[in-house]
């Protein structure tokens, strides 16, 4: 499905279909503006700097992760949010401040998505950790796109009836695939209701098709899929692999019935995501 067509289904579920009643949230005044400067081609990062600056959490938990130990290493800690975002660079920072803002736009408060924004957040980071490793794979999109692709689920939660019953379902039943529930009890599913928001938030399209899509694997073999968005979804999958190897979880079915297709069309094996999990195990086990 090309971009253009799923710009379209959209709009159809959006005027005339299941999701016309669905309110998606604004997007945040301070991720429209980081979206703005990181659309440059030379980002200012004094208007990065004035962005994190201008909520006081969102500041505090830079610092936080700047003196971390992983990041800090033997040099002195940061006292400004300057110094943080200079010792975690600025692919890493933006990350951060994306997920900040994301989490306190789409408020989790449902059991069955307690370590939604955990998982969210370890995403993001492993696509970011595969973006300099996969030849070609955009490191700015890859963050992104790891941290929104499951972001439909809490606007499910907060807009559908009955979808927290849906999530218990879905994560419950191994006969079918879990859009295949959603899509049984509520006529959409959350890859849809994901690119949707990115679509309304003002984000990359590249963006808003490798959310949809991120459950289709055909699209490896699909010369009709832009090679951005098609390596976005064949990383997706190989980042919740690392993420299930660092969790001690067997594989998920995605990754059964997918993983040994998508590892033949990136050039990768087994052996190398072993070796990266190890790698980026401090990494993740920083995330709690």
């Amino acid at each position: 499905m090309r971009t253009e067509a799923i710009d379209s289904e959209l709009t159809r579920v959006r005027e005339s279909g299941p999701l016309r009643e669905v309110k998606i949230p604004p997007c945040p005044e301070l991720l429209t503006r980081l979206r703005k400067v990181m659309e440059a081609r030379e980002p200012d990062l004094a208007e990065v700097q004035a962005i994190a600056s201008a909520d006081v959490a969102m500041g505090a938990t830079l610092l936080r992760s700047a003196n971390s130990p992983v990041h800090l290493g033997d040099g002195a800690p940061c006292v400004s949010v300057g110094q943080a975002l200079t010792r975690l660079g600025l692919q890493h920072s933006v990350q951060l401040m994306r997920f900040f803002l994301l989490r306190h736009a789409l408020p989790v408060r449902n059991s069955a998505l307690q370590r939604f924004w955990e998982r969210s957040q370890k995403r993001a980071l492993a696509m970011q950790f595969l973006a300099q490793r996969v030849p070609g794979l955009p490191a700015d999109l890859a963050g992104s796109h790891g941290l929104f692709c499951h972001v439909g689920m809490p606007v499910m939660l907060q807009q559908l009836r009955g979808y927290g019953a849906t999530l218990v379902e879905a994560a419950a039943r191994i006969d079918r695939p879990f859009v295949a529930t959603e899509d049984a009890n509520h006529r959409s599913n959350h890859a849809v209701v994901g690119a949707l928001t990115v679509r309304v938030w003002g984000l990359p399209r590249t963006l808003m098709a490798s959310v949809r899509l991120h459950h289709d694997f055909s699209v490896i073999n699909d010369r009709g899929i832009e090679p951005d968005v098609a390596l976005l979804v064949a990383a997706g999958l190989v980042a919740e692999q690392l993420m299930r190897l660092h969790e001690r979880l067997t594989p998920d079915a995605d990754w059964q019935q997918h993983g040994e297709a998508v590892l033949e069309w990136l050039q990768l094996d087994d052996t190398t995501v072993q070796e990266w999990a190890d790698q980026l195990e401090p990494l993740l086990d920083e995330i709690t």
